[in-house]
């Protein structure tokens, strides 16, 4: 197991800047960190990569499409667009060493039709995916694409779904991932679905069902964490949570009050509650 924590909690571009945050990651305990790739260049991210390894950290990372760069769009230089896009990020992710990436990228976080997904919309979405999958493979790149919740897009919003799009891309290098905020929305019963998605599970987030900290809020970790002990999952588990410090996120992330302490309150008492969870103690960390 290798246990992650979302940067998104502190910036959406990860620069020098940040080196000291890394450090102190790096010395609560963490294997790596999950940088956001939002823009910029292959080569803005090279100095980030020489730390992390400094550090001896690794990483994954996470993307999102937007409204220019849906790959659900029936418009073809839009959807052209999402595979220039993604093509991008998978050259930033060889440059960091990522070894997955993960995000909602199978449409544009936000935009909603007035109406549920169409076949069509989910084909597109599929054969862009397919695309970038093919490329990723080359750059020994797992893609880990993310279904979130109905109030955030409206193309995936559950296990059954995401299962659905692998299968239709149906490439090595594209799976699925989980995410604990978006299944206690949405899933009748989130052990299940981990059991759903077993089969194509690349990701794990751990998210309160508030962004807090983890194991504050209603998220049945109990279940949870057999779950995935059950289906032997042994990849990352990654904590994100969202704060108001950034502006723009929070707005994106919907954060209108503050859900914990401080930032080193969500990385310090996160880490200690998933370590206690993986060791079989229930105990919390408030």
């Amino acid at each position: 197991m290798k246990l992650g924590m979302n940067l998104l909690l502190w910036t959406g571009q990860v620069t020098a800047e940040h080196f000291p945050l890394l450090a102190k990651l790096k010395a609560a305990g963490f294997d790596g960190v999950e940088l956001p790739v939002f823009g910029g260049a292959p080569s803005d991210y090279k100095p980030v990569r020489a730390e992390l390894d400094r550090l001896g950290l690794k990483c994954t990372t996470v993307t999102i499409l937007t409204k220019e760069t849906n790959a659900a769009s029936p418009d073809a230089a839009t959807r052209q667009k999402a595979v220039e896009w993604l093509k991008t990020v998978v050259e930033i992710n060889h440059v960091l060493g990522a070894e997955t990436v993960c995000g909602p990228y199978h449409s544009a976080i936000g935009e909603f039709t007035g109406t549920g997904p169409t076949a069509d919309e989910k084909k597109h979405s599929a054969d862009v995916l397919r695309q970038v999958a093919e490329v990723a493979k080359q750059a020994n790149l797992m893609m880990a694409v993310e279904y979130l919740n109905r109030f955030e897009c409206y193309l995936i919003n559950t296990a059954a779904q995401a299962v659905e799009l692998v299968k239709m891309v149906d490439h090595p290098n594209l799976r699925t991932m989980y995410d604990s905020f978006h299944a206690h929305i949405e899933e009748k019963d989130p052990a299940a679905a981990i059991r759903t998605i077993a089969p194509v599970l690349a990701h794990v987030h751990i998210s309160e069902n508030d962004r807090g900290i983890p194991g504050t809020g209603q998220v049945n970790w109990d279940d949870t964490f057999g779950a995935l002990a059950d289906i032997k999952y042994d990849g990352w588990m990654t904590i994100e949570s969202f704060g108001r410090a950034l502006p723009d996120i929070a707005a994106a992330t919907k954060v209108w009050r503050d859900l914990f302490p401080t930032a080193e309150d969500v990385y310090t008492k996160g880490i200690k509650f998933i370590k206690e969870q993986l060791s079989g103690s229930s105990t919390c960390c408030g």
